[in-house]
């Protein structure tokens, strides 16, 4: 899995649509207040402070792989002011924890990683018996209309030679791929649910924003000078088939992998 350079500040800025479902899935963790949770791409912090809010018995702790991420993340909730709540610089493929947690949670993460096997496996591990998973990412047919445009510029001789031996770079799994997944790690399937979803963004501005902070495996092989064009190209083409509403706001359509699982025993 590439390591892309995130702007943690910038991202922050040009989440909300991220943050939002992160809210409605939280709300579906139903938290007696004495758990161990842990947030797998946890970014900036934000989700798994809100989560630590609701366990005054119990931890939540927050992973991710960018430095930076984790870096903003310790800087805004500091272990003296959140005692229940900690970060650790740590690649979903590569988790080190076994038998420490009663839910794994993640939102909007895990389609970063292309292949999921080592994930579940490393999730399963991370459980304790009769622990449980909530996740959510991006899954099959996620952000069609955005990846057809992109598909139509990159051609363009302006950005063809950024793009040799461009490979598709998510993992946008289906429902059946997951529960074979999760049935061969070993876990009890309760729902793995593909669901459309509608990100609002305001206007271009925030098109644009939401492509530079978090289509990073395209816009990361753009030389620094050329990238606000790029973004631009790729913002324009955009609204040009899904212009905005009359409130100014761009809709773009997509689809989330939905899973709730638990561990037997």
């Amino acid at each position: 899995m590439t390591v892309y350079h995130w702007n943690a500040e910038d991202y922050e800025k040009h989440s909300r649509g991220q943050q939002k479902w992160a809210g409605e899935l939280i709300t579906r963790l139903d938290l007696n207040g004495s758990e161990q949770v842990l947030d797998i791409g946890c970014g900036d912090g934000r989700v798994t402070a809100e989560i630590a809010g609701l366990l005054p018995a119990g931890q939540a702790v927050g992973v991710d792989s960018s430095d930076a991420m984790i870096s903003r993340a310790g800087k805004k909730y500091p272990p003296d002011k959140y005692s229940n709540l900690s970060f650790r610089q740590m690649d979903a493929r590569y988790l080190s924890f076994d038998g420490t947690f009663d839910i794994v949670f993640s939102n909007a993460a895990l389609h970063w990683v292309k292949n999921h096997a080592p994930v579940v496996n490393g999730i399963f591990k991370a459980l304790k018996p009769g622990g449980r998973i909530l996740l959510q990412m991006g899954g099959k047919g996620n952000a069609g209309d955005v990846l057809s445009v992109l598909d139509s510029i990159l051609p363009d001789p302006q950005w063809k030679s950024y793009f040799d031996h461009f490979g598709f770079p998510y993992g946008f799994l289906g429902r059946k791929a997951y529960e074979e997944l999760l049935d061969k790690a070993g876990f009890k399937i309760d729902r793995v649910e593909l669901i459309p979803k509608n990100m609002e963004l305001a206007g271009q501005s925030g098109l644009e924003g939401w492509i530079r902070t978090t289509w990073l495996p395209y816009t990361s092989r753009v030389p620094e000078e050329k990238k606000d064009e790029f973004i631009r190209a790729i913002s324009t083409a955009y609204m040009k088939n899904f212009p905005m509403d009359s409130d100014g706001i761009v809709h773009v359509a997509m689809v989330r992998l939905e899973v709730e699982a638990r561990k037997n025993g």
